[in-house]
């Protein structure tokens, strides 16, 4: 039974389509009865009023539907970068996803972050080319974006009918049949291939054939014989390299339009794993409805009627008023209800079992992450979904003091519903400090406060989380902590060599490397790690202005110990006081956090938009044309691209639009 279901994710750019398509999925598969469009706020999935407002996937939600006998649970992915926090917990949980890409665009800054998120969690994938009813569409020319920007080898098997307004259907290239849709009709017809493309369907079978053989051992012997792979050969080979990720099946058509959905879900049906598919990996047992519960939570919501937590369950089966164990707090909680999920409406279920994805309501203390098991089998901890670290922070209070209670409250729900979101109070000014991934996903968590929580809040303006790496080296700095008041006494000495990290370190540049090269015993080994331990203590403050300090390298080349007065906690101290010496007199520098831009502008703008970049520190580092249409790349620091989403589209009037995504730290100037 569980081989007829298919967990899923739609992944891709902002305005690539995604949730346009998961509105075709339901509307095709009987889900739901009437098609619902983006731009009119219509849709199943973008149901809270922001994303509605904004026009963009804000949260991932879940929905079902069937199709020839399997059950679908797909999950709509938000495709600005802000959010891809949302995205990797829907990972975490998938067995699989069908990649977006704009026809025209091809693949855009987030469709490449996310595929390399997908990537990082072995979720097989599908890749459909949308939108190629647009002028400029061209599917090959997408395909080969895919091909060099994700370095994945791309398997087309489909070839359109009518390029661009005159697009009507797709030649199945596995079948050799045609599928045609006629304007404003929502069904398809089957037919021979037509014969203007049939030369062009051939040898392009003749190639998808020839690059499975060399992909696929299972295939190669019968291309040799014959020269070409029957349909069942094909269609088996093209899901083995699916689900060993060695190559991606790619589809086209135009999810507005309605052309070439059917097939697409055909292939989700025939590509995509199944629960039972895939190995048990980083803990979960096999998926088996019989064995004990496993069950991982990777969302939480609180909704007008309670607390709903996510579940995707590995093994085992849950049943309402079940009691399970978590074991990331060692608590018991109890099942009240067993809800199936369609985005912001549910129905009740009595039982879920290994493969499904519900929410639960009753778990009081479940956060994202935590692993749910049966209370009465050996306990496993599931890899939770790791969070990123946030950039931006703004100060934030409640505009009238009584309500500075519901304030802390509200807070505390927002970082329960998103873990990327911090709150902290800053020790020095006493603000509360609200810490996220980007300006307009503290906008939308501001907003949720106004209208969810209803309280009205005053934000400071953002700030940007900055960092220190030392400037210079220090070489055999000999520190000495000696502490006696009475009793026990504490005595540690430690020489350390402090450098800044390089290449030759193999270390991303915020890791922190510590080593020791003490020899003869001269410090145990129990106090060399409570010197590690010091040293990553004193990184949270650097001598500059506070911030944390990051791409550092220890040695600890020598020490000496007291065979009384010697400790721990001594040698943790002499660690942590040592190193902040050493950060002093070697001096740090001040790192600021910079972002990728890509604006794309219409060629009338290109000089009011290079020159507003450069003056907010810009380096340019690629720049194209298409049609009348720049795409200007630049790396830009964070901290000067506050207010630049209005800002651009004032000097553009409307016209022009970025996306950014991550870049690193880069020296402050």
């Amino acid at each position: 039974m569980r081989t007829r279901i298919r967990n899923l994710g739609i992944l891709a750019h902002v305005d690539a389509g995604k949730t346009t398509l998961t509105e075709r999925f339901l509307y095709l598969t009987g889900a739901t009865h009437k098609r619902g469009e983006v731009h009119d706020g219509t849709t199943v999935t973008d149901f809270d009023p922001q994303e509605r407002d904004r026009g963009i996937t804000i949260f991932a939600a879940a929905v079902s539907c069937d199709w020839d006998d399997h059950r679908l649970n797909l999950i709509d992915t938000p495709g600005h970068v802000d959010f891809a926090d949302e995205v990797e917990r829907a990972l975490r949980v998938l067995d699989g996803a069908v990649a977006v890409f704009d026809a025209v665009e091809g693949v855009e800054p987030q469709s490449e972050s996310v595929w390399r998120q997908a990537d990082r969690h072995g979720v097989p994938r599908l890749a459909f080319v949308n939108k190629l009813d647009r002028a400029g569409a061209d599917l090959d020319t997408a395909v080969e974006s895919i091909r060099t920007r994700l370095g994945t080898v791309p398997l087309t098997v489909q070839l359109p009918i009518g390029r661009e307004d005159a697009f009507t259907g797709v030649v199945d290239l596995v079948r050799m049949r045609a599928y045609t849709w006629r304007p404003g009709s929502d069904t398809y017809e089957t037919g021979p291939v037509p014969q203007a493309l049939a030369e062009e369907a051939v040898r392009r079978r003749h190639r998808l054939a020839e690059t499975v053989a060399e992909l696929h051992p299972g295939a190669v012997e019968e291309f040799c014989a014959h020269g070409t792979l029957d349909e069942r050969t094909l269609t088996a080979a093209l899901r083995d390299l699916t689900l060993a990720g060695e190559a991606v099946v790619v589809l086209c058509g135009s999810a507005y339009r309605n052309r070439g959905i059917e097939p697409l879900l055909d292939a989700v049906v025939a590509y995509l794993p199944a629960p039972a598919d895939l190995p048990p990996v980083r803990g979960e047992q096999p998926a088996d409805p019989t064995a004990p519960l496993t069950a991982l939570a990777f969302k939480v919501t609180t909704t007008p009627t309670g607390r709903m937590t996510y579940l995707r369950l590995y093994a085992g089966t849950l049943r309402k008023g079940d009691t399970v164990l978590d074991t990331t707090t060692g608590r018991t909680e109890r099942i009240a209800r067993i809800l199936r999920v369609q985005a912001d409406r549910t129905t009740e279920a009595d039982h879920a079992a290994a493969g499904d994805i519900v929410a639960v309501v009753g778990p009081k203390a479940a956060r994202t992450g935590a692993t749910l098991c049966a209370p009465d089998a050996p306990p496993v901890r599931l890899e939770p979904p790791v969070s990123a670290d946030p950039v931006v922070s703004v100060a934030i209070e409640a505009r009238l003091g009584r309500d500075t209670e519901r304030l802390a409250t509200a807070l505390a729900r927002l970082t329960e519903e998103d873990p990327s979101l911090i709150v902290r109070t800053d020790p020095e000014s006493g603000q509360t400090v609200l810490s996220g991934l980007g300006e307009l996903h503290l906008e939308v968590a501001v907003e949720k406060l106004r209208r969810a929580h209803v309280l009205e809040v005053t934000v400071g303006r953002p700030r940007v989380a900055y960092r220190e790496t030392p400037a210079l080296g220090v070489t055999g700095l000999t520190y000495r902590h000696v502490k006696q008041d009475g009793g026990s006494g504490q005595f540690a000495v430690v020489v350390l060599d402090v450098a800044p990290l390089d290449d030759a370190d193999g270390e991303d540049e915020r890791d922190f490397v510590f080593r020791s090269t003490v020899t003869g015993g001269r410090v145990p080994q129990e106090f060399v790690r409570a010197v590690e331990a010091g040293c990553r203590d004193a990184l949270a403050e650097g001598p500059l202005a506070g911030h944390p300090v990051t791409g550092v390298r220890v040695t600890l080349t020598d020490g000496a110990t007291h065979v009384k007065d010697s400790s721990e906690l001594a040698f943790r101290t002499a660690g942590r006081l040592g190193l902040r010496e050493a950060l002093r007199r070697g001096g740090t520098t001040l790192l600021e956090p910079v972002v990728e831009v890509t604006v794309t502008a219409p060629d009338s703008t290109v000089g009011t938009v290079l020159g507003d970049l450069a003056a907010r520190r810009a380096r340019i580092t690629d720049s194209t044309t298409h049609a009348d249409t720049a795409v200007l790349t630049a790396t830009v620091p964070l901290a000067a691209l506050f207010g630049y989403a209005t800002h651009l589209r004032s000097r553009t009037q409307g016209r022009a639009t970025f996306t950014t995504r991550p870049a690193g730290y880069s020296p402050a100037v």
